[in-house]
Order: C-alpha cells, then structure tokens, then sequence
C-alpha cells in the first residue's frame, strides 16, 4: 500500500493490498465508511467521499483519474474513472465500465458492467471493448509497480531548487 505525504485519508475507511493514494487525493470517510478494494488507483488531486448513511464501496482494480471525484455507492471492478470525471450522489458502476474524461455522471445513475459513459450529462455510450479494458488493467498495474518505487525510496521527495523559491 502507498499512500503520498500530500493525501489525506480520513474517517471510517478500509483499505486493501495494494491501494495507491497519491498526492494531494482526498479521502474521507466522515459521513459513511468507504471501502477501497485491491490494488485502487487513486492519483493526484482525486477526491472520494459520500452521503450521510450511504458508504462508498470501490472495487478491486479501479483507476481513478487526476482530480476526478467520487461521491456515489459503488463503482465496480476493473473500472476506469478518467481526468476531471465526476461521479455525483448514489451512482452505481458496473464493472469494467470507462467513465471518459470530464464526464458527469447524473445522481443515481445506474450504469451497467462494460459500459462507456461520455458527456455532460454523463450517459451510456457504448460497450466497452476488449481493449479498453486491458488498458485499464495495464494502467492499475504500472501504478503499482510505480508506487513500489517509490515504497523502496527510487524517487525520493527532494526540497525545491533555489529557482522554485
């Protein structure tokens, strides 16, 4: 498990093998517990949290996007939440299901397993193909492999450089 210095998590949350926070993520678990499964990508500036009295449940394998957000009850296994996508109050992912980049995905939608949700409002587009789908399994597990770099010290934090001050 690799969670960056800059993240927070917090409140009632359980974390699987393999989970990776990176910098500056948010999650909270405050209102209701959330439950991130094996090897959930989380990277930078994502935020994951949810309604009172309604936990949020992340399956095993999940890829969530820089600055995405996360606020329904479920997204599902193998799936893929892209750059900047919201996912708003009781959504349900089915799994292996690509969630496209700037997509918003309306309260309570339901979206079945191996879909493709494009738009504003998000909406079901298309299956996802084969493909696809072992994109998302090669980008989990590079963000693995990554956040065992970093576990054993191969990118170590360095101070800004006097220019950056």
């Amino acid at each position: 498990m690799f969670i960056a210095s800059t993240a927070i998590v917090t409140g009632d949350v359980t974390l699987a093998p393999g989970v990776n926070i990176w910098y500056g993520a948010v999650v909270r678990g405050d209102v209701a517990p959330i439950a991130l499964g094996a090897n959930v990508n989380l990277q930078d500036g994502a935020i994951v949290h949810c309604d009172f009295g309604f936990p949020l449940v992340v399956e095993a394998g999940v890829v969530v996007g820089h600055a995405a957000v996360l606020h329904g009850v479920r997204v599902g296994a193998d799936t893929l939440v892209g750059i900047g996508a919201k996912l708003l109050t009781g959504t349900d992912i089915g799994a292996g299901s690509v969630i496209a980049a700037g997509a918003v995905v309306p309260p309570g939608l339901v979206v079945p397993p191996r879909s493709l949700v494009m738009g504003v409002p998000g909406r079901v587009v298309r299956a996802v193909t084969d493909d696809e789908l072992a994109r998302t399994k090669m980008i989990s597990a590079r963000y693995l492999e990554m956040a065992q770099k970093y576990l054993a010290g191969e990118y170590p934090a360095l101070p800004p450089s006097p220019a950056a001050r």
